[in-house]
């Protein structure tokens, strides 16, 4: 559609479409971000269950679980780049209809050879969805507003792993037609990806100006807005950075070292917390699921809790930190004491690592370019995931050779320490402009 910006548009305007994309889109998003996570995740309740009936050792369970971020790396990049040229609507909807068919085709895996596959497959659906829906963001609201939605959509994660436990383990019960409860779980979680894309696709609009649900003179507000803080971004830039420029800046190297650091503590807790609550006696799967659902409970009050805190005593490193060293406390408490006093560690160290994933996003936002910020998020988020591959299987391989992922833990601990380090050298203000120059702050704020 071709678009004419008017000269000038009330801020009463851009208030009301700015409240009504976030009516229309946040809902939606958070709920594709639960359903997805739970589709990537919810291996952690199964792991015993694939031993018992498969066979699929620890090591192999460890190697099988980090195959998804391995997928998701390599094709996490070129994704974003295809949702530019397709269009958002187009190709979210493909994201989950094909995860969604990857995911329940999980019911049907036969040995190990098949489950790294469709692991690894599951990754390539996957691949885009998170960096896409910033990028969406990126396109509908203005800087200001667009933290507090990131923020809000970041919630998703700790909303499905509430719900994830509770949920899986209410369908690990099912049992008929040849099938397990396992098998049940993974065939309903997926297909219910799959009847939701359909959703997707006549809810979702690429552009503003292809809303019917917001008037002319609110569309146009919106794209005037946001084109107005790229050109005054690029005003006061003196060196307007190239991808391949970016891609050589230490700084990007930073960003991805302190998400990978972040990212091994969260999924190390994702996958090996189910079982070492099944440590703690003889409970069954449902009660599996609940104790699993409090650590990322305590993880949304203090993700509030420091977003609110960022945004009133602005130093974004310095709230990363703290966050990295509490889940830096918290995994080594989880090695000196039994299971009962493990499980009480890492919900204290959840509080950490949540809320060092959702402080850490603000500093590479404000750090690049908008005009190729979509790309250098998702490769920020590709490489920083690749710590989902790295802490199941080395847990894996401990496990299976020494009976324990004590040694695991202790390199988490030091990892996120490092991290709480690194962070300090990471810079917000982008390169070749002035610290007075006006650029806003991206706001971290939850509501």
């Amino acid at each position: 559609m071709s678009y004419t910006p008017s000269s000038a548009y009330s801020a009463e305007t851009l208030a009301t479409a700015v409240a009504k994309v976030k009516r229309h889109v946040l809902p939606l998003f958070i709920l594709m971000f639960i359903v997805n996570y739970i589709d990537r995740v919810n291996i952690g309740f199964v792991k015993n269950h694939l031993q018992t009936d498969l066979g699929i050792g620890v090591a192999a369970y460890g190697l099988g679980a980090g195959l998804f971020f391995v997928g998701y790396a390599l094709f996490e990049v070129p994704s974003n780049i295809l949702l530019q040229r397709v269009g958002a609507r187009a190709w979210l909807t493909r994201i989950m209809a094909t995860w969604g068919i990857v995911a329940a085709m999980m019911a049907f895996i036969q040995n190990e050879t098949h489950f790294y596959i469709l692991r690894f497959l599951l990754g390539v659906a996957e691949a885009g969805f998170f960096p896409g829906v910033i990028y969406y963001f990126t396109r509908w609201l203005p800087g200001a507003e667009r933290g507090k939605a990131i923020a809000l959509f970041l919630s998703g994660s700790a909303i499905a792993s509430i719900i994830s436990g509770p949920v899986t383990g209410a369908l690990l019960q099912i049992e008929g037609l040849g099938l397990h409860g396992w098998q049940w779980m993974f065939l309903i979680e997926g297909l219910f990806s799959v009847a939701l894309c359909g959703f997707v696709w006549f809810w979702l609009d690429s552009l503003p100006h292809d809303a019917k649900w917001l008037k002319r003179e609110e569309q146009d507000a919106l794209v005037e807005a946001i084109a107005e803080e790229q050109r005054q971004r690029e005003q006061a830039q003196t060196v307007k950075p190239t991808l391949l420029q970016l891609l050589k800046d230490t700084q990007i190297a930073l960003f991805c070292l302190i998400y990978f650091a972040i990212q091994l503590t969260i999924y190390a807790a994702t996958f090996w917390l189910p079982s070492i609550i099944k440590k703690m006696g003889n409970i069954s799967d449902f009660e599996v699921g609940l104790f699993n659902s409090v650590p990322w409970i305590i993880s949304i009050v203090a993700m509030y809790l420091f977003a609110s805190g960022s945004a009133r005593w602005k130093f974004q490193q310095a709230w990363v930190a703290v966050a990295l060293l509490i889940a830096a406390a918290g995994m080594f408490m989880s090695t000196t004491g039994g299971p009962i006093f493990a499980y009480v560690a890492i919900c204290f160290a959840a509080i950490g690592f949540k809320s060092a994933s959702s402080s850490f996003w603000p500093i590479p936002q404000a750090y690049l370019d908008a005009r190729i910020a979509a790309a250098v998020l998702a490769l920020i988020n590709s490489v920083g995931n690749l710590g989902g591959f790295v802490a199941p299987t080395v847990f894996g391989i401990l496990e299976e050779r020494t009976g324990s992922i004590q040694g695991g833990l202790y390199g988490l601990a030091c990892t996120s320490i490092l991290a709480a380090v690194v962070v300090f050298f990471a810079r917000t203000t982008p390169k070749g402009q002035k610290p007075d120059s006006g650029e806003p702050v991206f706001e971290s704020r939850t509501a």
